[in-house]
């Protein structure tokens, strides 16, 4: 059986048998290498032998190789990297902060202390103009696990799966059931060997699978995996920056004087918003610190040279900001550094991190499914730089709105589609935020300038709100009803319909429709439990096998769950919390007796019951 090694390195080849004799003709030898190896089991006694190739470069073609004698063998295919060691792919670090604007000395800004941040960046990559795709946690970040438009996958409501005392007719709690298709992307990523773990914020509008993290909990960590040679995925999230982090008990005594803040016009210059943003920049510093501890352990295991670092945000943390699509609602830090990349390079492309899936597969050599609406910005498969990106606002806590918006390099065009609605709606979590207290009271004094009002101004809003952030930065001054504007409002008004035809806007749906639809009669799905399928030379996979059953090897198990979109997981372990792992490929069972437990999950849907099977199987 011959393989061009050219369709070989694009393929991950499982292999079940007892040895093999492999017959290399590379033409920088000086004559073919033979080589018999014999195959290893995995630490589940799976006995599914990987060879990877990893002496024969893909601009080779002349090299082939022989595999003879292999006995029964079972080919699956996986679009995996095989160009490099299983120690040598790339890891990749996380660290994400929430709610924080590039408030950081390497951005430029004169406040902030952020030592390990600047360091980060003079030793990699530093955007400036990385946004958001929401200005507010749920949403942003179900496009993050995604790859997907929260408007896209139905996830665009903040906060589906809370309950809502002061607004009962909500159709809350429930939980965001994307097409069946999509996938947390971590899965492609643990499939390709990747040990995935998340210390520990989700907030993906729905429960987090277990098909989705290897470890998931306040104790995950990159040095929990079994294997010290496996390549990792690991996610840190500190989560002090959150706009909770601005409430006096969060922070009694801030580490910044108040008299050095530097506040957007549209505040009023009081110590209460002075001391609530010497809050945030506290808590930046403090999560700075935090980061600097997770490159220090990087450095201590020797992962630093082979890791790529992401430090990136969720989102904004301040009033107009938070909850908007303005820049300081958006506007994000992004920061990489990794094998490869020039240190203290600086640019300008446009990124949302909706691109952040894309480019943790492209860097792990993994083909990006077509699904996937970001693109990629570093790795082989890095897209062309972006021309616009885009954001949306819909029902946040217990108020409806629905706007949407786009932005190029320079301008900024929001599409208000409730224009009857005033700019504050309700939300008592947001009122609880000291500078919006402070708004409030001045507000009511009749103390705010013209700039300051702007969140007041009474309804209606303009359809259309259009900004040069180059010329105002801060926003305020809508230049869409202006006719030397007319072309680029005409453009960006183009692109924004163009986005929401192509991704198709879920926000057309009204909310109570679209969660009878996920869940009939008020319940929500559950997936179907797995089912064992036993395959032996006897028995072709024909029969599902319930509880077990007695096999004559070799012997394989295929799981299956009835529901769409469905992915597994499985153990051989008895403890009551054992490590799950995801299900790609059949199992193969060793001579003995081997008990398997599974479960099933769809994104939205109730995780499956678990099922059991007992297996022995005689030489």
């Amino acid at each position: 059986m011959l393989f061009s090694i050219l369709d070989l390195l694009k393929t991950r080849i499982t292999i079940f048998f007892n040895t093999i004799d492999i017959e290399a003709l590379d033409s920088r030898a000086e004559k073919p290498r033979r080589l018999r190896k014999k195959a290893k089991y995995a630490v589940d006694h799976n006995a599914d032998f990987e060879y990877r190739l990893v002496n024969y470069p893909a601009d080779k073609p002349e090299t082939i190789i022989n595999i003879k004698d292999a006995g029964a063998i079972f080919l699956q295919y996986h679009r995996c990297p095989l160009n490099m060691p299983h120690n040598r792919k790339p890891n990749i670090l996380w660290i994400s902060f929430e709610d924080t604007n590039p408030l950081y000395g390497c951005y430029g800004d004169p406040v902030a202390r952020t030592p390990n941040l600047d360091r980060l960046a003079s030793q990699g990559k530093l955007w400036t103009h990385c946004f958001s795709t929401a200005g507010v946690c749920a949403p942003a970040r179900s496009a993050v696990i995604t790859g997907m438009y929260a408007i896209s996958t139905g996830a665009h409501h903040q906060r589906t799966t809370h309950t809502h005392p002061a607004a009962p007719d909500l159709p809350t709690p429930y939980a965001a059931v994307p097409p069946h298709y999509v996938r947390c992307f971590t899965e492609y990523l643990r499939a390709c060997g990747y040990y995935c773990t998340n210390n520990q914020k989700c907030d993906y509008q729905f429960d987090p699978p277990l098909t989705a993290w290897d470890e998931l909990g306040d104790d995950a960590h990159w040095r929990n995996r079994p294997d010290p040679d496996s390549p990792f995925f690991a996610v840190f999230n500190p989560m002090r920056t959150h706009e909770s982090g601005m409430w006096p008990e969060k922070c009694p005594e801030p580490a910044f004087d108040p008299a050095d803040m530097q506040l957007p016009p549209y505040f009023p210059d009081t110590l209460a918003v002075r001391t609530a943003m010497a809050r945030m920049y506290t808590h930046i510093e403090e999560s700075d610190r935090e980061l600097g501890r997770l490159l220090e352990q990087l450095e201590d295991d020797g992962l630093a040279d082979n890791t790529y670092v992401f430090h990136w945000s969720d989102h904004g943390p301040l009033p107009r900001g938070k909850r908007w699509p303005y820049d300081s609602g958006i506007h994000v830090p992004m920061i990489a550094r990794g094998p490869g990349m020039e240190p203290g390079s600086v640019s300008s492309d446009l990124l949302s991190t909706i691109d952040l899936p894309p480019t943790m597969l492209s860097l792990a050599g993994i083909d990006i499914p077509r699904h996937i609406q970001g693109q990629a910005f570093l790795g082989k498969q890095a897209a062309p730089p972006r021309n616009y990106v885009y954001a949306s606002r819909d029902r946040h806590d217990e108020a409806y709105d629905m706007v949407r918006a786009v932005r190029d390099h320079r301008f900024k065009y929001i599409l208000n589609c409730r224009p009857e609605l005033p700019y504050l709606l309700w939300m008592p979590y947001r009122n609880r935020h000291p500078i919006m207290q402070e708004m409030w009271r001045l507000h009511l004094r009749g103390q705010l300038d013209e700039t300051q009002s702007l969140m007041f101004q009474p309804p209606p809003r303009p359809v259309e709100e259009l900004y040069d952030t180059q010329a105002d930065p801060y926003e305020i001054h809508n230049l869409a009803g202006h006719h030397g504007y007319a072309q680029e409002l005409q453009r960006l008004r183009g692109a924004l319909d163009a986005w929401r035809n192509d991704v198709g806007d879920m926000g057309l749906i009204p909310e109570n429709e679209m969660v009878r639809k996920w869940h009939p009669g008020g319940e929500q799905p559950r997936t179907a439990a797995p089912t064992f399928i036993p395959v032996t030379e006897d028995s072709p996979g024909i029969d599902p096998a319930h509880g077990g059953d007695r096999l004559k090897a070799p012997a394989l198990v295929q799981l299956h769950s009835a529901t769409q979109g469905a992915s597994i997981a499985y153990t051989l372990e008895s403890a009551k919390t054992p490590r799950w792992r995801l299900y790609t490929r059949p199992l193969r069972l060793e001579p003995g007796t081997t008990s398997l437990r599974a479960r099933a999950v769809r994104l939205g849907y109730r995780e499956s019951r678990e099922s059991r099977a007992t297996f022995t199987v005689a030489d």
